[in-house]
């Protein structure tokens, strides 16, 4: 139960990062958590030692059960009428017995509390508080960040270059967000003269899934036009699936970046050609229609646009029957941007990692500042780091650091 309730507080952003496993693949509620498993063990021992008899652990859990009833009564009442629909004298009638039985035990335990019972509402209180303060900062950091993304009007106006030296090397930005530039790529950009020549905006996210098929695993999307050799790759992860820190996601990365580079090419082709007006009035009569091997009713979004293409690979493995472009229109297109990307890796792979501090403002109040800069701040840094949830290599990893105030 109490792993569950943290799984819960996590999905909705209410407790710092814990680690969680799961130990079934077919059920998804059996989960483990190793560090929530120590903080019990603590307060055990705590609890244990710090009573001096029996009778004082009773109390404290005796108030800790009738709270848990007298919560679960009170949220089963906005539960029976607005997500069952229950009429309002069955909802009147639940009330009435459930607290008819719980009332007497209340009452037991409120004369308790200075023998014991005072222990589960001081922890009640103090999670309260960590929750609190960690939803608002998550909220805050949040909210600046879909906030303050880099526009495409301000991306191309610096031109390819960017306005800074493009050096050799792959960039592997890594950001929460699923869609736009994240403001830490222009705080990048501006502090530093230099960026490199091929750059990959990384999210990674992990679905309520056992696992996610490796040729479903990325969604691969070109950022800017093709001279910016700016992409966006979506990795989506089951919650057995594991993110290995060696070459394997790199690797894996690169092949669908190839992937969508060549299929990005073919459908540039059949839109300028006849042939795929053609080709496309045949599909409306066709019951499995396929086109140079990719089935039209794949996932596959056939429309694109240069400056916002996005495309869901298959299969890294994938080539493909490319006969309907020539040979030397495909090595010309295709071939140069595809050695040009194999060069910028043979040069050097870089993850660089955004680090969005919080810091309150100098005229917010003495709680607020107990709260966002000691708190908040000490709940982020003992909690799991970014680095740790992608796997992101330390000896490749660039963090990129800057202050937000509230």
């Amino acid at each position: 139960m109490t792993y569950s309730i943290i799984k819960q507080a996590l999905a909705l952003g209410c407790f710092p990062r814990v680690r969680i496993i799961h130990t079934s693949k077919k059920y998804l509620g059996q989960i483990y958590s190793p560090d929530i498993n120590w903080i019990l063990l603590v307060f055990c021992i705590a609890v244990t030692a710090g009573f001096k008899n029996q009778s004082q652990i009773a109390n404290a859990y005796g108030t800790a059960v009738i709270m848990v009833m007298l919560v679960t009564t009170f949220l089963m009442i906005p539960i029976m009428l607005l997500v069952w629909r229950s009429h309002w004298t069955l909802v009147i009638l639940f009330t009435v017995l459930s607290l008819f039985v719980e009332i007497p035990y209340f009452t037991a335990v409120v004369r308790k509390i200075d023998q014991g019972g005072w222990v589960p509402l001081v922890f009640a209180v103090a999670f309260l508080i960590i929750m609190y303060v960690w939803h608002y900062g998550t909220l805050k950091r949040y909210e600046f960040e879909m906030h303050s993304k880099v526009s495409m009007a301000w991306i191309l106006g610096l031109g390819p270059s960017l306005g800074l030296v493009r050096v050799p090397g792959v960039g592997l930005v890594y950001t929460e967000l699923a869609s736009g530039v994240p403001h830490i790529f222009s705080h990048f950009i501006t502090n530093l003269p230099a960026i490199h020549s091929t750059l990959v905006f990384v999210c990674v996210k992990y679905l309520p899934v056992y696992t996610v098929p490796l040729d479903e695993r990325f969604l691969v999307k070109r950022i800017g036009p093709k001279n910016f050799h700016m992409f966006r790759c979506v990795a989506r992860y089951g919650y057995k699936d594991i993110h290995k820190k060696d070459d394997d996601f790199e690797q894996m990365l690169f092949d669908s970046l190839m992937l969508f580079v060549r299929l990005e090419s073919m459908m540039e082709e059949y839109t300028d050609s006849d042939e795929y007006s053609t080709r496309e009035t045949n599909l409306s009569g066709s019951a499995n229609p396929r086109i140079n091997g990719i089935s039209a009713g794949s996932n596959m979004d056939l429309s694109y646009t240069s400056h916002d293409s996005i495309i869901q690979v298959q299969s890294p493995n994938y080539t493909g029957n490319s006969q309907a472009v020539s040979p030397g229109q495909l090595y010309h297109t295709v071939g140069d941007e595809i050695a040009f990307l194999n060069a910028c890796r043979d040069a050097g792979v870089v993850h660089i990692l955004g680090n969005t501090v919080i810091r309150a403002r100098r005229d917010s109040g003495f709680i607020k500042k107990i709260a966002i800069n000691y708190l908040y701040a000490f709940l982020r840094k003992i909690c799991r780091e970014n680095s740790a949830i992608f796997n992101v290599p330390h000896e490749s990893l660039l963090n990129v650091g800057q202050v937000f105030y509230v």
